[in-house]
């Protein structure tokens, strides 16, 4: 494939997404949100009756069903079109104005839970035992677990009336990071290249020690001036979680924010201590980073640089689509002949254009294909296994929508991490199995290392960072710069280990991590690999009832809650076996990566 950047217009049509199962053309689109548009008087019709009796309240979730169903095929539709070319004022547009329309429906749509909720218990219990409402079990049990945590007609209105303002600290944190701040440039090889949040981390992967050192103290000296703000902010986006869980009758922020998934706190506290436990392995990887760099010291801006060279190998698409599926072969003839006929033909967006939204992610829908934008590059064999991530994604909404009502099809994000890394470490096996030179095993070695580090390692240290600042709040003491300094540094050096120099704006880190605003799910990171994990090896090792259960896990969608489908599927995310068994796959990984490059 040419390495020239096309416009739009002129990527072949092969090489895009047909989003025709969504809509046919933009025509199709218009006439769709002009249907939702004529829907949204009707909303208001079931506000007052929905206690009248079991019909009542089945005619109102079909009507609602019908409503959603059509507002998720507009609103993924203009989203890819959107994402396809931001530049095209058409798509923005033509996104600008389903918002709007969807922001009318949703406050149109309001009073539902809340009127649910608020009926009689006796009630509530009848319509659970009523057959009219057979379909509608589980979202009904799942509203009415919230009964216990909703206020007053008055007192609901009065927090919905905040919500738009509660989010003023994310907002700030991100106008001040991702734009007021400068960070200037750094010079690599003769050019100019600009430092920003984006490109620090590439900045952190360069050979060039100097370039690391540099990037490293430029960026953080910028967070230093800017640090009063941002402790400010983060102290206000903590006092909003607390207050928002106090006034619900929750006993702290994170029993509220783990409430939806109905996870005990038992299993957050389970994964950091079974990561605190796990420490030794971790240091050790830090020691062999510093002998094999050579370096008298190793700095945090060197833990990120590759210990090995580049990997040449070129994977066209198609062959990138080969090797996922005959990696992923263990998941039976029907996970592979739907994942090639999509990524083959109409669910994948595959190679760079200008305007187009960097990253990948995939995007399912209801009624619709389970869409995935790529940026793939025939060269950096990170894309083939994008490109598995995605798909695992992908295919979990294919499952989920056919074996789901519409009401019960939507998964979790603490499920959907397990999909995509699942169909990562098949990938890796299946590479590792099949490598051919030293210089792939070594890459594979680490890449697995890094996933591990980057995704339950570091992810652990975010979750307890967030725990501890909340609890000191809680506690009645306020959070300063200098208390939240003291906790982020007292975290570093739990983690990276005495072979690791902590520069004196290391601690700034915690002010920029844009995840806290949005606390208490970042352990999901963590759980969700090493619940992937345990489940690789069982399906790898297993037999045909391993990969059933596991497909089974895919199937059930959003019918359970997340510790139930994986439990069904044979991980008990309650217990710590799993996360323990994935830092001792960490541990072995590091000997094994020793053996081989020293």
């Amino acid at each position: 494939m040419s390495q020239t950047i096309k416009n739009r217009k002129d990527v072949p049509s092969g090489n895009k997404w047909n989003l025709a199962s969504l809509f046919k053309d933009s025509e199709a689109w218009e006439a769709g949100l002009k249907e939702l548009e004529a829907l949204i008087p009707e909303i208001s019709g079931f506000k007052g009756s929905l206690g009248d009796s079991a019909e009542r309240l089945r005619g109102c979730f079909d009507f609602f069903n019908s409503l959603e169903i059509l507002e998720e095929r507009l609103g993924y539709y203009a989203m890819l079109r959107k994402e396809e070319d931001v530049a095209d004022s058409d798509s923005m547009g033509r996104y600008s104005r389903y918002m709007a329309v969807a922001t009318k429906s949703s406050t149109e749509a309001s009073y539902l839970k809340p009127e649910i909720q608020s009926l009689p218990d006796e009630l509530l219990a009848s319509y659970m035992k009523d057959p009219v409402l057979k379909e509608f079990r589980i979202p009904l049990e799942r509203m009415i677990r919230y009964k216990p945590h909703i206020l007053s007609e008055k007192e609901e209105s009065l927090l919905a009336m905040q919500a738009e303002f509660a989010q003023t600290a994310r907002k700030a944190f991100s106008a001040l990071t991702n734009g007021d701040m400068n960070f200037g440039t750094i010079e690599v090889k003769g050019e100019e290249k600009g430092l920003t949040n984006s490109t620090f981390g590439v900045f952190l992967l360069d050979p060039d020690r100097a370039i690391r050192k540099q990037a490293f103290q430029q960026f953080y000296t910028v967070f230093e001036g800017h640090k009063n703000t941002l402790s400010e902010l983060y102290g206000g986006s903590v006092l909003r979680d607390i207050y928002s869980a106090k006034v619900r009758g929750f006993s702290s922020a994170r029993e509220a924010s783990l409430f939806p998934d109905n996870v005990p706190v038992d299993v957050y506290d389970n994964l950091i201590a079974s990561v605190s436990d796990n420490l030794a392995p971790l240091h050790r990887y830090y020691a062999l980073r510093k002998r094999v760099l050579g370096l008298d010291a190793l700095h945090l801006y060197d833990t990120k640089v590759s210990l090995i060279p580049d990997m040449s190998v070129r994977h066209s698409f198609d062959d990138g689509v080969n090797v996922v599926l005959k990696a992923l072969s263990p998941l039976g003839e029907e996970y592979g002949s739907v994942l090639k006929k999509g990524l083959s033909s109409g669910w994948v967006d595959r190679y760079e254009n200008k305007g187009k939204r960097s990253g990948a992610f995939s995007a399912g829908s209801y009624k619709g294909d389970p869409y995935i934008l790529m940026n793939y590059k025939e060269d950096d064999i990170r894309d083939v296994f994008t490109l598995a991530h995605e798909g695992g994604h992908s295919m979990h909404s294919w499952f989920s929508v056919r074996n789901n009502p519409f009401q019960n099809y939507n998964y979790t994000i603490f499920e959907a991490e397990v999909a995509s890394t699942f169909n990562e470490q098949l990938l890796g096996r299946y590479l590792m199995d099949h490598s051919e030179s030293k210089e792939m095993t070594l890459y594979l070695l680490g890449r697995q290392i890094d996933d591990i580090l980057g995704t339950i390692y570091r992810q652990t240290m975010f979750a307890e960072y967030e725990m501890k600042c909340h609890a000191l709040v809680e506690a009645g003491k306020p959070l300063t710069v200098d208390s939240l300094r003291f906790e982020y540094r007292t975290l570093l050096e739990k983690y990276f280990g005495p072979d690791v120099v902590l520069e004196e704006q290391a601690d700034l880190e915690g002010l920029r991590i844009p995840h806290f605003y949005n606390a208490f799910y970042v352990y999901k990171y963590a759980t969700g690999l090493s619940a992937a994990m345990a489940l690789s090896e069982m399906v790898l090792d297993g037999g045909d009832a391993e990969g059933e259960s596991y497909l089974n896990f895919l199937k059930s969608g959003g019918s359970r809650f997340p510790l139930d489908s994986l439990k069904a599927a044979g991980v008990d995310m309650s217990r710590p076996e799993a996360v323990n068994k994935a830092l001792g796959r960490f541990a072995a990984l590091v000997d094994r990566f020793e053996s081989e490059l020293l």
